[in-house]
Order: structure tokens, then C-alpha cells, then sequence
């Protein structure tokens, strides 16, 4: 067993025009005032990272993580979820994610993928330049609008969609692997990769990729009643990444799953800051503890009420004391006899 590393912050909800946000040093020195060891860095974010010159530069790769440390803090993971939603993008999406890419590729499906490649290309390079083993990113999607099917899908589209989604992805993946790091999608609605089935299917078809691992985030599974707990037992051993995020579920005779098109206030299915929600997060710091999880606890604010500086406040300390600090010896040991060939079979009556 290994103690979980925490309290981390996922900094893509908190940066703003506005100090301390507003710039890598003030916010780690934020995040570090409130008792977080670790950042998670959105790499869109301009003003934190320059994502292209981390990949081609050791020295500047050495300066963030320089401003980072001098926080008293630690760079847990990269994330590139607006750049790996590009990787695969239904054209009937083509208007609502033109905004992820900078102005040059709007309009142009194409040139926008193509950057969005090079940009996972680059993260790979970076992270390893940082010192680090797993980034964050989606999948992207081109079979979400056939979700609920109606009409019925016809025969054989999702395998072509997985198959089409393989071969995007693989290039990248295997460029993480040249570099040494784990790429963990984000299980999310939206994605094609959005529960353990279509997981399993993108594992087949990238041919079980060794680096194609997973981010875990137990709020999207409680907002479609999917197992969490579960979904540990039988995937821990790709599980890479942790968010800490809560979650409710509160279904009415009106209102279910699917939400009505309401806005999140309206939702039965909310995000809440921790604590706030319905996720049993004893139980999943225990399962993540017991499988040996070896990474970081990253909180990842999302939340329809509470202010964000509140949630990350609360957030701190939540985190730490969730953490278990794994023992280093049996409960019982008190009780042991020692090792003794003889006596055991003495006991056994051989």
C-alpha cells in the first residue's frame, strides 16, 4: 500500500484576469496559503505555461517547476482536456468547441485537430521535461450524438467509431510512451470515452495500449448512477489520476439523468464542493489506498452554489484528512509467534 499524495488543486477553474489568479507565482502562493502541496496546471492557460517552449526547453521547463516549488508546492500533473476534446470532434459540435482553439483554426475542422495533435505531442515532452509520470486530458468524442440511440444505430457504426478514435489517439499515445508518461482520460459525459464499457472498448482498440490509463473522478459516475466503488475494484490497475470532486443525485417525478436542459441550480444531477455532495469519499480514499494508488489527490472545484475560494478553502483541508497514512505493520503483529517450519507443522499435525 502507498500513502495517497494531497492535497493537490486542479488551477483551471480558479484563472482569472484578477490577482492572485492571474499569473503562475501569485496563485501557487495562493493555493500554498491554503494548505495545498500540489497544483495541477491547465496548459491553455497562457499565463501560467507556455506548453510548446516546456516541451522544447529543459531550462524554461525547469523555471515553472522553479516558481512552482519556490511556493513550497509541487507540480502534480499537466492537463490538456480543451486540447484532447479537439483530438476527435462531431461536426455537428464543430461552432461549439471552435472556442477550445486559438482564433487561426476556428473554421477549419481540420488544421484545428491537426494542432490539437501537436499539442498532446507536446505535453508528453513537457511532462517529462517536469519530472512527471501521468497527464490529464478527454478523449474527444465523434459517436456521442448517437448517446441514446434513436433511430437505431446501424450495424457496425460503433466499432468504426472506436476504430476511427484508435487511430487518432495512438500516434499521441505512443509519444507519451517514447516519453515515459501515463495519458489518463477523464471518464466524462460528452466523451466517447464516458464509462467503463467504452473504456474497455478503446483499450481494444488501441490494442490494450499500455499508457492509455485513467483519470478517476467518482462525481460524473454518481450523475449517471454508475457503481464509483465498483468501478475501482475492476479498474485500479489503470487508474493513474484521482479528481476530488463531489457530486449529487437527486431525481424528481419531472427531472432525471438527462436533466431537462435545465441549468446546473435546476439539475437532480449537481456538482458540489467536497463535502457538500453525496460522494462516499471515505470508501474511495480506503479502495484507492488498498489497490496501491500512488498518485496525487487533486481537488477539482465545480460547484453551483458555494464560491470557489470557499470551496478550495474547505477543499484543503477535506483532502488531508481523507488521506490515510498507510501503516507499516498488522494490527496483530503484538500477538505474532515469529517464523518457526517446525511449529507450523506442528499445528497443522503433520
Amino acid at each position: 500500500m502507498k500513502t495517497i499524495k494531497g492535497p493537490g488543486i486542479f488551477l483551471a477553474q480558479f484563472a482569472g484576469d484578477a490577482a492572485p489568479f492571474n499569473n503562475l507565482k501569485s496563485i501557487c502562493e495562493w493555493a500554498g496559503g491554503l494548505g495545498f502541496k500540489g497544483v495541477q496546471i491547465p496548459t491553455w492557460v497562457s499565463s501560467f505555461i507556455d506548453l510548446q517552449k516546456a516541451a522544447e526547453s529543459k531550462t524554461y521547463a525547469d523555471e515553472i517547476k522553479g516558481i512552482v516549488n519556490g511556493a513550497g508546492l509541487e507540480i502534480t500533473e499537466l492537463s490538456t482536456h480543451l486540447q484532447g476534446q479537439l483530438v476527435a470532434v462531431h461536426p455537428a459540435y464543430n461552432e461549439l468547441f471552435d472556442g477550445f482553439a486559438p482564433g487561426q483554426y476556428r473554421g477549419n475542422p481540420a488544421a484545428r485537430t491537426q494542432w490539437a495533435v501537436q499539442q498532446l505531442k507536446y505535453a508528453a515532452k513537457a511532462s517529462q521535461n517536469l519530472g512527471l509520470t501521468a497527464h490529464a486530458t478527454f478523449s474527444g468524442a465523434l459517436l456521442w450524438h448517437t448517446v441514446y440511440p434513436w433511430p437505431q444505430r446501424p450495424a457496425g457504426l460503433v466499432e468504426t467509431g472506436f476504430k476511427e478514435l484508435a487511430n487518432r489517439w495512438l500516434p499521441i499515445l505512443n509519444e507519451f510512451d517514447a516519453n515515459g508518461v501515463d495519458v489518463c482520460y477523464e471518464i466524462h459525459p460528452g466523451e466517447d470515452l464516458h464509462d467503463g464499457v467504452t473504456y474497455e472498448r478503446f483499450l481494444e482498440a488501441t490494442g490494450n495500449h499500455a499508457r492509455a490509463c485513467l483519470l478517476y473522478d467518482p462525481s460524473h459516475f454518481v450523475l449517471q448512477c454508475l457503481d464509483y466503488l465498483e468501478y475501482i475494484d475492476i479498474y485500479h490497475e489503470r487508474i493513474r489520476m484521482f479528481h476530488v470532486k463531489d457530486a449529487e443525485f437527486n431525481p424528481t417525478g419531472r427531472s432525471g439523468v438527462y436533466g431537462g436542459y435545465q441549468a446546473w441550480i435546476d439539475r437532480p444531477g449537481r456538482f458540489r464542493s467536497l463535502g457538500d455532495g453525496q460522494v462516499d469519499f471515505k470508501a474511495v480514499f480506503s479502495k484507492l489506498t488498498q489497490y496501491g494508488f500512488n498518485g496525487w489527490a487533486v481537488m477539482e472545484w465545480e460547484c453551483c452554489m458555494k464560491h470557489p475560494e470557499d470551496g478550495a478553502r474547505e477543499g484543503a483541508p477535506f483532502i488531508k484528512d481523507h488521506i490515510i497514512r498507510v501503516t507499516e505493520k498488522a494490527f496483530d503483529d503484538f500477538a505474532g509467534t515469529g517464523a518457526n517450519e517446525a511449529l507450523n507443522r506442528k499445528i497443522l499435525g503433520l
